[in-house]
C-alpha cells in the first residue's frame, strides 16, 4: 500500500480527518490502480463520495470485467440517487460471475427503495438459490419482508441468520427476530431473543421492546425491570409510562400505576391517553377529584375524546350531579361533538332534575338509537310510567319482556296496563 495512503488512515485514525483527506488527496497523482481502489473505498468510508465516484468510475472504465469494482462503482451511485445509472452498471455483471449474487443483492435494494418489493424479492430469492447458506442474504430477505409488514415470513430468515451472525449492517439480527416474533403476536418466543439483543447493546428503543412484549407475553415483573430501567436510563422516553403503569396495575398497585402515569404526563403534556389512564387509576382507588381533573385535563386537550367523555359523565352520574352532567355535554356539543349516549344522560340527569318536558325530549331522541337496549327501554318506560303515559310506556315494557324472557313483576305491570285499558 502506498505510504501517503497509510499516513492519511493514521491521521484520520487520531481525528485528523480534514488532514488526512488533505493527504489522501495529494497521494492520487501517484498511485496505481490498485491503490486508486484502497483510496476510494477510503473516501466513501469517510464520507466524501464524489470523489470516491471519480476514481472508481476511471476504474470501471478501464476494467469492465473486474465485477468487484462494478459493484462498488454502482453502490456509490446508489448512495447519490443515480438509481437508473446503477441498474445499466449492475446488468452488465453476467450470471456466471462470482459477483453476480451480490449484484442481485445491490438490484433488491434498488427496487425496494423504489417500492417494487416483488421484483425486490425474486432477486434475493434468486441470490439464495446460488449462495444458499449465506447469511448477508437471509437478512437481506428478512428486512424486506420486515419493512412490508410481514413478519412471520421475517421470522423466518431472521432465525436462520441468528445462527450465524448476530449482527449485519449495525443493526442487531436478535433485535430484529425479538420485534418479527413480536409483531406476529408471538410474545412469549421474543422474550429470549430481546435478552439476548439486550445484553449486546442495551439501546433504549430495545429496551422498551423488550419491556413492552414482556408485558404482552404477561410477564409483568420482567416488564416492570425492563421499563424501570429505561426510566432511570431516560426518562424523557415518553412512551414508556404508559405500559410501565400498566404493568404496576396488572400487579395490583394501582398506587404506583397512578404515580407513573402522572411522571409521564410530565414529559408527554399533549398524550390524552395518558390523562385518561392516570383519571382510571386515581377513580379506582377512590381519588375522585384527581380523577375528575384528569379528565377534565383530556378533554381539554381533545373534547371529542369520547371515552375521556363518557368516563366523566359516568363519574357525574354515580355522583348524582345532574347539573355537571347537562353542563359537560351542552359544553361538548357547542364543539360540534355529539353522541347518542348524551341525550340518554340528559334524559336521566332532566329526569332526576324534575325538568320532565326537557327528559321526554331527550328519551325521544335517544331512542332512535336505544330501541333494541333493554335497560334503556325500561328507564324511559319507567319515565313515561311516572309521568301517567302508560299507552306509551306499554311496548316499551312488551319490548323488554321479550328481551328478558321471564319476569314475573313486568309481566304483572303489562297485564295491569292492558285491563285498565279494556275497561
Amino acid at each position: 500500500m502506498n505510504t501517503l495512503i497509510q499516513e492519511a488512515i493514521k491521521l484520520v485514525e487520531a481525528g485528523e480527518t480534514e488532514k488526512g483527506l488533505n493527504t489522501l488527496s495529494k497521494a492520487e497523482k501517484q498511485l496505481h490502480d490498485e491503490d486508486k481502489a484502497i483510496a476510494a473505498q477510503l473516501y466513501y468510508e469517510w464520507g466524501n463520495v464524489e470523489k470516491a465516484i471519480s476514481l472508481i468510475s476511471d476504474l470501471h472504465d478501464l476494467y469492465p470485467n473486474e465485477t468487484e469494482l462494478t459493484n462498488f462503482y454502482a453502490e456509490l451511485l446508489i448512495d447519490i440517487d443515480e438509481e437508473e445509472k446503477a441498474l445499466a452498471v449492475l446488468e452488465t455483471i453476467p450470471e456466471t460471475d462470482p459477483s453476480y449474487p451480490e449484484s442481485l443483492l445491490l438490484m433488491a435494494d434498488l427496487y425496494q427503495m423504489q417500492g417494487l418489493f416483488e421484483v425486490s424479492e425474486q432477486k434475493l430469492l434468486q441470490a439464495k438459490s446460488i449462495l444458499d447458506n449465506e447469511p448477508v442474504i437471509d437478512f437481506a430477505l428478512g428486512e424486506l419482508y420486515f419493512t412490508q409488514g410481514a413478519y412471520a415470513k421475517a421470522v423466518q430468515y431472521f432465525k436462520t441468520t441468528a445462527e450465524e451472525q448476530s449482527e449485519i449492517g449495525g443493526v442487531n439480527v436478535h433485535q430484529r427476530l425479538a420485534e418479527s416474533l413480536s409483531a406476529s403476536g408471538e410474545f412469549e418466543d421474543a422474550i429470549p431473543w430481546y435478552e439476548k439483543a439486550v445484553d449486546e447493546n442495551p439501546d433504549p428503543n430495545m429496551i422498551f421492546g423488550y419491556g413492552f412484549t414482556a408485558l404482552q407475553a404477561g410477564l409483568v415483573k420482567t416488564a416492570i425491570k425492563q421499563l424501570s430501567d429505561l426510566k432511570e436510563l431516560d426518562p424523557s422516553y415518553s412512551s414508556l409510562y404508559m405500559p410501565l403503569s400498566k404493568s404496576y396495575e396488572a400487579e395490583g398497585m394501582y398506587e404506583e400505576a397512578l404515580k407513573t402515569a402522572k411522571e409521564g404526563i410530565r414529559y408527554d403534556e399533549y398524550n390524552k391517553e395518558l390523562f385518561l389512564y392516570a383519571a382510571k387509576m386515581a377513580l379506582k382507588i377512590g381519588k375522585s377529584e384527581d380523577g375528575k381533573q384528569l379528565l377534565q385535563e383530556a378533554l381539554a386537550l381533545d373534547p371529542g375524546f369520547v371515552e375521556a367523555l363518557h368516563t366523566l359523565l359516568a363519574v357525574y352520574h354515580k355522583e348524582e350531579d345532574y347539573e355537571q352532567i347537562i353542563d359537560l355535554i351542552q359544553e361538548v356539543r357547542g364543539y360540534g361533538e355529539e353522541d347518542p349516549k348524551y341525550n340518554w344522560y340528559l334524559a336521566s340527569a332532566y329526569t332526576e332534575l324534575e325538568q320532565y318536558e326537557e327528559a321526554k325530549q331527550s328519551f325521544e331522541a335517544a331512542f332512535l338509537h336505544y330501541r333494541e337496549d333493554r335497560d334503556f327501554l325500561y328507564e324511559y318506560a319507567s319515565f313515561l310510567l311516572e309521568e301517567g303515559l302508560q299507552k306509551e310506556a306499554l311496548p316499551l315494557l312488551k319490548k323488554v319482556l321479550e328481551i328478558d324472557g321471564a319476569n314475573e313483576e313486568l309481566e304483572e305491570t303489562i297485564l295491569r296496563i292492558e285491563d285498565e285499558f279494556s275497561r
